[in-house]
C-alpha cells in the first residue's frame, strides 16, 4: 500500500504554516521567566510591603477622618440638647418670673394709688384742721363754731384712722425691705437693761405683796400661839 501522510495529521494542532516560527507556548507551565511556580523575588516582596504600607496608612487617615467627623457630630448634639434645655428652662423661669413681676407690679400700683389717696385726704384734713381759729371766735358765734371745729376734728380722725388701715406704716410697720435684710426688731428688743429690769418689778410686785402678807399672817398666827 502505497503512504499517505495525511492519515497522521492530528486535526487539533494544525501544521505551521510554511516561513512561520515555532515559539513555545507561553500558558504551559514552566514555559518563559514569568511562570507562576516560580518564587517572589525580594524587590517584589518589598514593592507589595509598600503597597501595604501605603493602604495602611490611608486606612489611618480615614479612620482619623472619621474620629474628627465623630467628635464633631457628638460636640453638635451637646449644644443642641443643652440649646433645647436651656431654652425649655429659661422659658419656664421668664415666664414665672413675668407673672410674679407683673402681679407684684399691680399690687403696687394699687397700693400707689391707695396711698396718693389717703395723702390726698390726710392733706385735706390737715388744711381743715390748721383752718380753725379760735381767736376769732367771739361770745356770739363761738358754740357755733366750736361744733364746727369738733365736726372737722372729727372728720381729720375718720381719716386719720382710714390712712393707718389703709397704709400699715402710719402704724409704725416697716415697709419691706430687698431680700437677704433682717426684720425689724420687736418691741422688747429695743428696751434697755434699766426698762426690763422695772417691767420685772412693775409685772411682779403684786405677787410680792401677796407673799408678804402671807408671811405676816404666818408668822401672827405662830405669835398667837
Amino acid at each position: 500500500m502505497p503512504y499517505d501522510d495525511t492519515e497522521f495529521v492530528d486535526r487539533e494542532f494544525p501544521a505551521p504554516q510554511p516561513g512561520t516560527a515555532i515559539t513555545a507556548n507561553p500558558a504551559r507551565p514552566g514555559a518563559g521567566a514569568g511562570a507562576s511556580g516560580r518564587a517572589p523575588t525580594r524587590e517584589e516582596l518589598d514593592a507589595q510591603m509598600t503597597a501595604t504600607q501605603q493602604q495602611l496608612a490611608k486606612l489611618r487617615e480615614t479612620h482619623e477622618q472619621l474620629e474628627r467627623s465623630k467628635a464633631e457630630i457628638e460636640e453638635k448634639r451637646r449644644r443642641r440638647a443643652e440649646y433645647q434645655t436651656g431654652r425649655a428652662e429659661l422659658r419656664d423661669e421668664l415666664t414665672r418670673a413675668v407673672g410674679l413681676l407683673e402681679k407684684a407690679e399691680f399690687d403696687s400700683r394699687r397700693d400707689a394709688e391707695q396711698m396718693a389717696r389717703s395723702v390726698e385726704g390726710l392733706r385735706g384734713a390737715l388744711d381743715q384742721v390748721e383752718g380753725l381759729h379760735e381767736e376769732t371766735w367771739t361770745e356770739s358765734n363761738w358754740t357755733h363754731e366750736l361744733s364746727k371745729a369738733l365736726t372737722v376734728i372729727e372728720n381729720a380722725r375718720l381719716e386719720w384712722n382710714s390712712a393707718r388701715l389703709k397704709c400699715p406704716v402710719l402704724s409704725g410697720a416697716s415697709c419691706p425691705g430687698p431680700a437677704g435684710t433682717q426684720p425689724p426688731r420687736s418691741g422688747w428688743d429695743t428696751l434697755s437693761f434699766g426698762q426690763l429690769c422695772r417691767l420685772g418689778i412693775a409685772f411682779t410686785w403684786p405677787l410680792l405683796v401677796v407673799g408678804l402678807v402671807a408671811v405676816a399672817l404666818f408668822a401672827a398666827a405662830l405669835w398667837r400661839r
